[in-house]
């Protein structure tokens, strides 16, 4: 299969969803509005390989967040003794090799684009994400969270982002955007278990395996064979994924709940993998990937839409495919429909309300300000509500692995994706949620 001509609009993918980076990282809420403003213009130009260029460039931010940074390593250079460099080196090596040993894709976008890498991006930063030029990676929190390079599936993940937004183009909210979600934990998974030499029965099927430090109660961020059981923490809450369509999450949070959606798409891959046998890339990898690159799905694709075209792009694996997708709920001749986000509405009067979720954590969190409370933060937030006209507000598509953010603004709400904020809903962001 080759990808499409036309790229669909740039989409931004962070690993953490919102419904931990709620809990962990309210401060962590944007960066650069001019940044934004720029990866909002996508889809963005890629760089091409160059003949006897390298295939790849890590970058280092230093903890700042000024993209991409200094050059460290580029591919064919030795190690660096820096390990989310060296780490980000691997990952991506061993991601464009699947790609195009496997799959016959010449990196993201079928076309040789040079893939640009930036770690030590932020200071305490919980995410990693693909921005529609380039791949960035966090340090963690150094309490719950380590390297964000040092699972390599979180690399494989968000690189599949990429390739997903040149080829299906699946629109990220509702049912499209889980399977949108899904489809970089397949490839992740594939990668990681390809790495390690294992076959689909004898694999772990953890997501982000490494992630957590000592002290967390879990062992990954996800588990596809079985979702819902990855962790149960303190911190963190219990893992909020649905194993099937019985506890698929209706919301507007999260995009429409994409990353806890994702679990019932997750756990129909791992089945059919395990029932195909041998290697998931070789088996069940490709079926996924002929569908996700063939005619019949689309941005606006649904699960019952895609169990169909991994079906007829099967072969002799039809039935099993089929059964994978049945157990979890999902019948192809369906007619399931994603829940759609809506506009967010709170409370009127005069009260400032901000929601957030997203991320590659999937985690909500929700905080406001009454303007008539004895509160320090009140005098700004009246000039900035002042400023800020609602219809005005630039809109957008959220971008994968990236926060949405729900105003409302004693009364006139907006909802705005992290890439479009403003600096001054940048600013009241971070007063009511910090």
């Amino acid at each position: 299969m080759t990808s499409r001509s036309a790229p669909p609009p740039t989409v931004h993918c962070e690993f953490l969803p919102p419904y931990l980076i709620e809990r962990l990282q309210p401060d962590k809420l944007a960066v650069d509005a001019g940044f934004r403003a720029a990866r909002a213009a996508g889809p963005h130009p890629v760089r091409r390989t160059l003949a006897g260029g390298p295939a790849w460039v890590v970058h280092t931010c230093e903890n700042g967040t000024s993209l991409p940074g200094t050059t460290v390593r580029s591919a064919g250079d030795p190690a660096s003794g820096d390990a989310a460099v060296d780490e980000a080196a691997t990952g991506i090596t061993g991601t464009l090799a699947l790609f195009s040993e496997v799959y016959h894709r010449d990196s993201f976008d079928g076309a040789g684009a040079q893939v640009s890498l930036s770690v030590h991006y932020d200071k305490d930063y919980d995410n990693a994400y693909w921005d529609g030029t380039q791949l960035v990676f966090g340090d963690g929190d150094g309490e719950i969270f380590d390297r964000f390079t040092k699972p390599v599936d979180v690399l494989g993940h968000e690189f599949t982002h990429a390739v997903t937004e040149r080829t299906a183009g699946l629109t990220y909210s509702g049912q499209s955007g889980a399977l949108n979600e899904s489809v970089s934990d397949v490839f992740g998974s594939c990668l990681k278990q390809r790495l390690l030499g294992q076959d689909a029965a004898d694999a772990d099927w953890l997501i982000g395996e490494g992630l957590f430090l000592p002290g967390v109660e879990g062992r990954a961020l996800r588990d596809m064979r079985n979702p819902g059981t990855a962790y149960d923490d303190p911190r963190l809450g219990k893992d909020p994924q649905a194993a099937d369509m019985s506890g698929y999450v209706d919301t507007d949070d999260d995009n429409g709940g994409v990353h806890t959606n994702s679990g019932i798409p997750n756990r129909a891959f791992a089945l059919a993998a395990i029932a195909i046998g041998g290697r998931s890339w070789e088996g069940a990898g490709q079926i996924w990937y002929a569908a996700l690159t063939g005619d019949q799905v689309d941005a606006d694709t649904d699960f019952a839409g895609f169990a169909a075209a991994t079906i007829a792009a099967a072969g002799d694996h039809a039935d099993a495919v089929r059964t994978a997708w049945e157990t979890v709920g999902v019948a192809a001749t369906g007619a399931a429909t994603g829940a759609s986000p809506s506009a967010g509405a709170g409370a009127s009067g005069e009260r400032v309300t901000v929601r957030r979720s997203g991320g590659f954590t999937g985690r909500t969190q929700e905080a406001g300000v009454d303007l008539d409370a004895d509160d320090d933060r009140v005098s700004e937030l009246r000039d900035l509500v002042s400023r800020v006209d609602v219809a005005a507000v630039p809109a957008g598509d959220p971008q994968p692995d990236r926060y949405v953010y729900d105003f409302d603004l004693c009364g006139s709400t907006c909802r705005v994706p992290e890439q479009h904020l403003t600096p001054d809903l940048q600013r009241i962001a971070d007063l009511v949620l910090r």
